[in-house]
């Protein structure tokens, strides 16, 4: 992953949040009904460990990002991550929110996104609080994954991937309660909805 491209990206989505038109709503205010149900897959870390993903304890809610380190358009994956990299600041500074909240970042390219590659973006993002960057074994292992959250990921010739930008809040049930995509980035709107979801009093 380009440094450059992720800085872009990171400026942009400040950008556009500077001169947004609204505010996010009272946390609690509002439902969000379940989209779907998704189901617990083996992946491996960044630290070359199988794990079962996503696995959260009661009242915890998972930020699920698609992504693939080549990925160079600014609007998409490093878009992706600049989010999480500052929901990930957010939450730092407050421990109590971030008790409840799971990040990771999932690449759909486990060809090229070996554990050690993986472990390279963790450092890279140099992450706060819980925030997993995670691969799978085969690209086998992964269709089941893509294929319960629906995230498209086609490869190209070129070796890029024809994706869409998706961000998925996943329940303590395991069910899809929200997508954000590339309009929906905004931290706050994001931290509204763990609120929401988990029924934190805030």
């Amino acid at each position: 992953m380009r440094l450059t491209a992720l800085g872009l990206a990171l400026c942009a989505s400040l950008s556009a949040r500077a001169g947004a038109l609204y505010v996010a709503p009272a946390a609690g205010s509002y439902e969000l009904p379940p989209i779907s149900q998704v189901h617990a897959h083996e992946l491996v870390d960044a630290d070359g460990a199988r794990v079962r993903f996503p696995q959260l304890a009661k009242g915890q809610v998972a930020l699920v990002a698609f992504i693939y380190r080549g990925c160079h358009e600014a609007q998409g994956c490093p878009a992706s991550l600049a989010l999480l990299r500052e929901l990930d600041r957010k939450l730092a500074a407050d421990p109590t929110r971030a008790s409840r909240v799971r990040l990771a970042s999932v690449s759909f390219d486990p060809a090229n996104d070996t554990p050690e590659r993986m472990r390279e973006l963790r450092e890279m993002m140099a992450p706060m609080t819980e925030w997993g960057f995670l691969s799978a074994a085969d690209p086998e292992a992964l269709a089941p994954l893509l294929a319960d959250f629906g995230q498209d990921a086609t490869p190209l010739e070129n070796g890029a991937f024809r994706h869409v930008l998706k961000i998925f809040l996943v329940d303590d049930q395991l069910r899809v309660r929200n997508v954000y995509s590339a309009g929906l980035l905004d931290p706050e709107l994001v931290l509204a909805d763990v609120d929401t979801v988990s029924g934190a009093e805030r």
